[in-house]
């Protein structure tokens, strides 16, 4: 009887264990975890400012101290850090429209289009890179399942990211 009673509680204890480690590693393995910690481990050092789209597996961060923009993808199994002087723009892209940008040389675009219904919100990182001359990334997406935020806040990200952009364009 002991025996049997010793032989449950391991089973017990090891079903617990087991348990605890998988959500662990579940939680371990979560995409916008998973991005902030290659976002950390490209640039070597906190992201000053970013974007993360987890459901694309998408992030960028800006490191101003460090004087460089990281963008990832695959999840953060892929990326690219540039330097700013590589930084040659920005939009902001709502329904397939530029509603504000900021290009190096030009005038800025300003943001004079809220659209709280918008169906996809892209934030679109231009460079002077041949192979990679661009990144975007959703930074609102509709039809993308628990997608968190609103229009909106992913508007006023956008014009935000775009003010960094233009204030490192001009430094």
């Amino acid at each position: 009887m002991a025996e049997a009673f010793r032989v449950i509680l391991l089973v017990a204890l090891a079903a617990a264990a087991l348990t605890t480690g998988a959500l662990t590693l579940n939680w371990w393995m979560e995409p916008e975890r998973r991005l902030r910690r290659a976002m950390l481990k490209s640039l070597g050092a906190q992201a000053e400012a970013e974007a993360i789209s987890a459901n694309e597996g998408r992030a960028a961060g800006l490191d101003f101290e460090g004087g460089q923009i990281a963008v990832l993808w695959d999840r953060g199994a892929h990326g690219l850090v540039y330097g700013f002087d590589e930084v040659e723009g920005g939009e902001v892209i709502v329904d397939g429209h530029v509603v504000a940008r900021v290009r190096r040389g030009e005038q800025r675009k300003a943001l004079d289009v809220m659209a709280p219904d918008a169906e996809l919100v892209t934030l679109r990182l231009l460079f002077a890179d041949a192979r990679y001359p661009e990144f975007e990334l959703a930074l609102w997406n509709a039809m993308a399942p628990g997608h968190a935020g609103s229009p909106p806040e992913a508007m006023r990200l956008g014009r935000r990211w775009l003010s960094h952009l233009e204030a490192l364009l001009k430094g």
